[in-house]
């Protein structure tokens, strides 16, 4: 089975999560420059297969695109789609990620040094994103049966 990927794009460097190959867990994969993250997409890609891209999406409280999200996010993912024409893209709100992946990190017992590295922080946001897809998708699943 292919993967799914997680992206929380920054301005300046994006987190990666991917699922194992059954899609059941998202863990932490790569923290990256973004101006970078096409090319290191495409090198991922010739190594595992991936099915689908879960792309954050910064929205406002009322569920509106927020201008990050026009300004920033959409562009991205429209050359993602026209580099990468096969692999479905999907939006997911991802409102308050960083803040959960600091929490995350506090309950987790990550030193003060290592949590104020931003790269652990969209890598961490990325995973909670994609596992908020998985869970989704399972919760879909199991009204549907």
């Amino acid at each position: 089975m292919s993967r799914i990927l997680g992206i929380d794009y920054g301005r300046k460097r994006t987190g990666i999560a991917v699922t194992d190959p059954l899609q059941m867990i998202a863990g932490g994969l790569e923290t990256v420059a973004s101006c970078k993250l096409e090319q290191w997409l495409e090198q991922y890609m010739t190594v595992e297969p991936v099915e689908r891209i879960v792309m954050g999406c910064p929205t406002m409280l009322d569920g509106s695109e927020s201008d990050t999200m026009t300004r920033y996010v959409q562009p991205v993912i429209n050359r993602l789609k026209k580099k990468f024409p096969n692999i479905v893209i999907e939006t997911l709100d991802e409102r308050y990620t960083s803040k959960m992946a600091v929490r995350a990190m506090i309950d987790g017992g990550m030193k003060k040094k290592d949590r104020r590295n931003k790269a652990n922080i969209d890598k961490i946001s990325a995973t909670i994103l994609l596992q908020g897809y998985l869970e989704g998708i399972m919760n879909k699943e199991s009204l549907n049966l």
